[in-house]
């Protein structure tokens, strides 16, 4: 698995070209809900004073979300600020502060942040959340901020965000933890669909 990032650490982050020139850096992460995707990210100027450019940068531009850097092919592939934070999808994509429900109904907390793979998939892989009660089962311990995976069915509107309700079971206190998390829902999730059903 691709290294995992916080969306919130990538504010800041350079935008650059393949020939070394910064071109920008990155405002603000825009979440696709229904694609599961980054659609892109809102711009400001290089400069400590900048403020915000009114070009953005869809995904599709994107050559590697890289640990330093955001790494495009040349400063053509910045589009107007419509083509990413105008999207349909997108727009319906706001799920800071959203409730967080399992699909079995349980309220398990509000989304203070996404977590994004990596590379060049622009993968959100799931979700930092402040979390109501214990997620871990017969746990004493009581988590208030865990990391839980996305899942591959996901309903997003602007005041909830609905997970399955095994995800729960795969949480953890960091990203480095949460990678191996995320890959053993992955893996429980494919052993589910590759079962026989009776």
């Amino acid at each position: 698995m691709s290294e995992l990032m916080s969306a919130r650490d990538l504010g800041g982050r350079p935008v650059v070209t393949l020939g070394g020139e910064a071109v920008a850096r990155v405002k603000d992460t825009v979440f696709d809900g229904p694609g599961g995707r980054v659609a892109g990210f809102t711009l400001n100027g290089r400069g400590l004073l900048a403020g915000p450019l009114k070009q953005s940068l869809p995904w599709s531009a994107v050559h590697s979300l890289g640990r330093d850097a955001v790494m495009i092919l040349g400063r053509e592939v910045l589009a107007e600020p419509a083509a990413v934070i105008a999207r349909g999808e997108a727009a319906h994509g706001r799920v800071l502060g959203a409730r967080v429900l399992t699909d079995g109904g349980t309220e398990v907390g509000t989304v203070l942040d996404l977590v994004v793979e990596a590379g060049i998939s622009g993968r959100v892989v799931g979700f930092r959340i402040a979390a109501r009660q214990s997620l871990e089962s017969g746990s004493k311990r009581r988590r208030r901020k865990v990391y839980v995976p996305r899942g591959e069915t996901l309903a997003v509107s602007g005041q909830a965000l609905v997970i399955p309700a095994d995800a729960t079971r795969f949480v953890a206190d960091d990203l480095t933890g949460f990678a191996a998390q995320v890959e053993a829902f992955r893996l429980r999730d494919t052993a589910d669909r590759t079962e026989p059903t009776p």
